[in-house]
């Protein structure tokens, strides 16, 4: 089919009305923002490009690129959702935007050639209806946008200098340090969808503790001189950015322990730097993402996905651990991809065998599928499995 410009827009707006109708409805069922964000998010990609690459490029749309051009456009918006931060569970938001393309598609197929006779002669213009949805669609945007505007969370700056704590976060809020905050005792988050920014953390029990709470982002935090975890997660789930972790005071101290969150959504830690402590990373009983990290030092071991946990740990630089660099173990299914694992050290004070210095190990009916990684010594202990992926 040959479109117009116009056609191609009001093509696009008419058929993103339902989706985005649908998306202002289940925001105010979960009382979260990001349907309506992730639906704006999709028509302004769309936009951009039929009016910048589609209109120039594709004077003849053939009806076999729907799916290409879907692809990429999900590999767009995908990729703009991480980047922006905007909080949208992966799965559900690759199914609203799958649902919304086949709706698309139907529509430009079937139901607005029946609707207008002249729709493929007219190179998608909808005249004075297409119009009408086109407005309509704009103003949902504009009036979701307005009111996500109006009920935002607060944010809380914290001056330079030193702040006493522990701070206690027990509503929706974002917590922003100055240069030069630092927060001495801790930082517990106990509410969903709070985000932690720019902050550092000197002493307490636990550096930042995040407890029962979903959709916390911890975001360019540093954490040093904590007894235990540098950040403790327990029941809860986090995204945890440009991290650093280190000077941990005790011998059981943790870098990023989140554990028992096996029923919440995924977390992920990336691009993290920690040093030291007896684990580096651990996922206990969780779905985790772990990627581009850089750990170092660690006594027991450098990262751990254990008791039935699922997930990835791809592209981080593990170095100088003791004993084993990268663990799957208990039952789960771990993803081992792109890893560097380096100088692992055999521990010769334990006489447990699968502590002798090796990069990766699979032990007690773990399932670990492993592609690309640089590790020394890769072994399978005690009914757990390693599956090499083909590239």
């Amino acid at each position: 089919m040959s479109y117009t410009l116009r056609g191609r827009i009001e093509t696009r707006l008419v058929a993103a009305l339902a989706p985005l109708l649908a998306a202002a409805g289940l925001s105010a069922a979960l009382a979260e923002w990001w349907p309506v964000e992730l639906a704006a998010l999709m028509i302004g990609v769309g936009v951009c490009l039929d009016a910048v690459a589609y209109h120039r490029l594709l004077p003849y749309q053939p009806a076999w690129l729907a799916v290409p051009l879907g692809l990429l456009e999900l590999g767009v918006v995908m990729g703009l959702v991480f980047a922006l931060g905007i909080r949208a569970p992966i799965g559900a938001a690759i199914a609203f935007f799958v649902l919304s393309w086949a709706l698309a598609q139907a529509l430009v197929l079937a139901g607005l050639p029946l609707f207008r006779l002249s729709y493929a002669e007219d190179g998608g213009e909808l005249g004075r209806p297409g119009q009408a949805a086109t407005a309509l669609s704009l103003a949902v945007v504009a009036f979701a946008g307005g009111i996500a505007w109006a009920t935002r969370p607060p944010t809380v700056h914290l001056s330079a200098g030193i702040h006493r704590g522990p701070i206690v976060i027990d509503q929706q809020e974002t917590l922003v340090g100055d240069r030069g905050a630092v927060v001495v005792g801790g930082i517990v988050v106990r509410a969903d969808g709070v985000t932690v920014r720019n902050v550092t953390v000197r002493g307490g029990e636990n550096g930042i503790t995040v407890d029962d709470a979903d959709r916390v982002l911890l975001d360019h935090v540093s954490v040093s001189g904590s007894l235990l975890d540098g950040i403790h997660v327990r029941r809860a789930s986090v995204t945890v950015r440009d991290c650093r972790i280190d000077r941990l005071r005790s011998r059981y101290a943790q870098g990023v322990d989140i554990s028992f969150a096996i029923d919440h959504p995924p977390s992920m830690v990336e691009r993290c730097t920690i040093a030291g402590g007896q684990e580096g990373i651990v996922a206990d009983s969780a779905n985790a993402m772990i990627r581009d990290n850089h750990v170092s030092g660690t006594s027991l071991r450098a990262i751990t996905m254990t008791e039935m946990s699922m997930g990835m740990v791809e592209d981080n630089r593990v170095a100088d651990p003791l004993g084993i660099g990268i663990l799957c173990s208990d039952h789960s299914m771990c993803e081992i991809e792109r890893n560097v694992v380096s100088g692992v050290r055999p521990d010769t004070s334990s006489s447990d065998g699968f502590r002798n210095g090796f990069g990766i190990v699979s032990h007690y009916y773990a399932e670990a599928t492993l592609a690309d990684n640089h590790a020394p010594r890769i072994r399978a202990f005690a009914y757990g499995t390693i599956e090499h992926a083909r590239g």
